[in-house]
Order: C-alpha cells, then structure tokens, then sequence
C-alpha cells in the first residue's frame, strides 16, 4: 500500500515529483539526524492495521482490515519563525488530499479517507507536517 501511495503522490503532486520516499528513507534520515536535502519533500510510512468484522465464508477466512498510512511533509523556510514556508506548506498539503482522498489501489476493497493532519515539529526554520489517511480493505484467506 505504502508503495501505491508513493507512486501516485509522485504522479499527482508536482512540487513533490520525485520528492516522495518511504519510511527506510525516513528512518535513515532520523538515524543521521538529518533533514531532505531539497523541500518540499514527502516520506509515506505504514502507521498501522486495525482488524475489523470476521465474516463466515465456505472455505474462506475473510476480515475487513482498516490500513493507516501517513504522509510526512518536510518543508524549510530561511527564515527564523518558520512563517515563510506556511503558503507553500498549505498548497501541497491541499494537493496531497487531492492526490490521496478518495482514491484507493486497484487491489484495495476501498477508497483512502483523511483522518488527520497536524504539525508535529516546527524547529531550525523547518516545518514538518503529518498527514493521515485510511483505506478498508480485506483479508482473503482460503482455509
């Protein structure tokens, strides 16, 4: 799903085209305690699954499963309170709900659904905003 997700924020996104990466690259850059070297940039990472109703199937194991990723949006600003990249901050944020809401993989059961969005850092002149969304899909297990 993550994959899907970076794809069509790739796709969709201009300002973020070739700007999109996973959570190994997000994790190398805390690791480094590093930021993107070029902003606006977006890392996608799995946050979690949340098992739903067991349905009885002939031969089947069927679960509805609720996936949750985020996407996390570093964005810098040259100037000391930050307040410089809050325009283009808004822009791309608008543009990833656009890109990700309503959309789901044409192997997922559902459409994606925003859930959240919040500022989780807002230090050295850089904005790093967190965007959640949810798609219901299935588990499908022949017993």
């Amino acid at each position: 799903m993550v994959a899907d997700v970076i794809a069509r924020i790739d796709a969709q996104v201009v300002g973020l085209a070739g700007r999109t990466e996973g959570a190994a690259q997000f994790a190398d850059l805390m690791a480094r305690k590093a930021l993107p070297q070029v902003t606006p940039a977006a890392h996608v990472l799995p946050l979690g699954l949340q098992g739903g109703q067991v349905q009885s199937a002939a031969g089947m194991f069927v679960q509805g499963v609720e996936e949750v990723v985020a996407v996390v949006l570093t964005f810098r600003s040259h100037e000391r309170t930050g307040s410089g990249a809050l325009a283009p901050l808004d822009q791309v944020i608008r543009a990833v709900i656009d890109a990700i809401a309503g959309w789901g993989p044409d192997s997922a059961v559902g459409a994606f659904s925003l859930r959240r969005g919040a500022v989780i850092s807002m230090a050295a002149g850089t904005i790093v905003y967190q965007l959640e969304f949810s798609i219901s899909d299935q588990l499908r297990i022949a017993t």
